[in-house]
């Protein structure tokens, strides 16, 4: 093993805890929940509910007024806990329309989004700005519901950090309370959910599932989660596919302070975008760029999270991890060849340099407990390893990221099937890449499972630099 971690007796009992977790999730639970009861605590007022479906339609805050003029008598109490859904119908496999159904029978029509309809942005730009305004004119309904809302998201991970990131922008803007936010998980990873205790799949007793979802989430409690920002340079023109996470950025300007190695170019190319879960670099992330294409070109073969699953396996044994060919040097794998890594530790204002272990061949930055679909590769460790190793216990709201390192695909699988843990490396507070080329033309990247290629230069070096955001992202614990 690369480090001690905690002890089998208690790894078994975690298992068995995220096992009733998952079945609990599925609604295996003798509690029965009243439809009825549970819609009269969602629910808005009409007059609100149409307000804001109008006000988004029409992308005008001020479009809720005739609806709020025109409100009938005694139609101006709040709920005690409104909520609105953001769905991925596309997601879980048939069930995605069903459950569309289900969950406006629940609610109402115009609290369920689906999100090939309605952006998240929207919702805030639109649909919040609605509720504020009726709450400026004197409507204490509106005002109420707009400081008791909460959002429930049914997709994947990458719908539920879109979510999370818009509703983030309310702190920037000053327009705070920002709702908190649950999860049905529809995705294949699932592991934000798993993390906040929702479950890893979407529940086999889907209809009484989704009636507990929603009862719990009115009612549980609010849990804070760290959000990090990547911004990534590159020399202008490299000619990148960029994923849809990763937004065109003014010039990006490092630290004063920072001793790079290669020679800057005069114009470069900037982007930035805000993960949740995890970055990484190398073998990890080519795999997964290659299954992205995969899929992409034969759709037929990834029909759901089982058959994904199998079929991202089988991708990759195929890629060189676990077997790399005799005609070139294994040496030539390791990320020291093109990787240089700094970091800033906790309360810490200098970059420290930080040694990559020959062995690594792709470098993972964890924010959650969960990864790679419920796997825990950092592992629970002893408090004496921690305090040899100058670590502290990890958490989603600590402002760090813990670092490590995978070798060969051999030393993953173990890792993923927790026989082993990773190869521990640091813990920081911010981390500067400086990739440069040589022997390889591309180096592969990934965030929360959105994956690309990035093409390198032997002239100037790619820098990726990531730092904690300022604001934390409030999500609702499933327990």
């Amino acid at each position: 093993m690369d480090s001690p971690s905690a002890t089998v007796d208690t790894s078994k009992i975690a298992v068995r805890s995220s096992l009733f977790d998952s079945l609990r999730g599925c609604g295996i639970s003798g509690m029965r929940i009243d439809k009825e009861e549970l819609k009269k605590q969602l629910t808005m007022p009409q007059y609100l509910r149409i307000a804001m479906r109008d006000s988004i339609r029409l992308k005008d805050s001020a479009a809720g007024e005739s609806p709020y003029l025109q409100r009938a008598d005694g139609e101006d109490v709040a709920p005690p806990c409104p909520m609105v859904v953001f769905i991925n119908s596309r997601s879980g496999g048939r069930h995605g329309p069903m459950l569309k159904e289900r969950l406006q029978l629940l609610m109402s029509e115009e609290q369920v989004f689906d999100l090939s309809d309605v952006k998240p942005h929207e919702f805030v730009l639109y649909g919040l700005s609605c509720l504020e305004r009726l709450a400026g004119l004197g409507d204490s309904c509106a005002r109420e519901t707009r400081e008791r809302i909460r959002v429930m998201v049914a997709g994947g991970d990458g719908t539920v950090g879109w979510v999370l990131g818009c509703l983030t922008e309310l702190r920037t803007q000053g327009r705070e309370p920002v709702p908190p936010v649950g999860i049905i998980p529809l995705g294949t990873g699932n592991d934000l959910s798993r993390s906040f205790r929702w479950g890893g799949s979407f529940p086999f007793g889907w209809r009484a599932a989704i009636k507990r979802s929603l009862q719990r989430a009115s009612t549980a409690q609010v849990h804070r989660l760290d959000s990090w920002r990547v911004s990534l340079s590159m020399p202008e023109g490299t000619p990148v596919n960029l994923p849809h996470c990763l937004k065109h950025a003014e010039e990006f300007t490092p630290d004063q302070g920072f001793e790079f190695e290669g020679e800057m170019p005069e114009k470069v190319a900037s982007h930035e975008g805000v993960f949740y879960n995890y970055f990484s670099i190398g073998m990890d992330a080519q795999v997964a760029y290659g299954f992205h294409h995969l899929r992409d070109e034969k759709p037929y073969l990834a029909s759901g999270p089982i058959a994904n699953k199998l079929i991202y396996s089988g991708y990759s044994c195929t890629q060189g991890w676990f077997f790399t060919p005799c005609t070139s040097d294994p040496g030539l794998r390791g990320l020291k060849n093109i990787l240089r890594m700094h970091i800033k530790r906790v309360n810490g204002s200098e970059w420290e340099q930080i040694a990559i272990p020959k062995s690594v061949r792709a470098i993972v930055a964890l924010n959650l407990h969960s990864y790679g679909s419920g796997r825990n590769p950092w592992g629970k460790l002893k408090p004496e390893y921690l305090e040899k190793r100058g670590f502290v216990e990890a958490d989603v709201a600590d402002g760090l990221l813990e670092i490590f390192g995978l070798k060969q695909g051999w030393h993953a699988s173990f890792v993923m099937v927790e026989l082993i843990t990773a190869k521990h490396i640091a813990q920081a507070a911010a981390i500067r890449l400086e990739i440069r080329g040589g022997q390889w033309k591309n180096a592969y990247m990934q965030m929360d499972g959105e994956p690309w290629k990035q093409p390198l230069s032997k002239d100037f070096s790619t820098y990726v630099e990531i730092k904690r955001e300022p604001f934390q992202s409030l999500v609702i614990s499933g327990k």
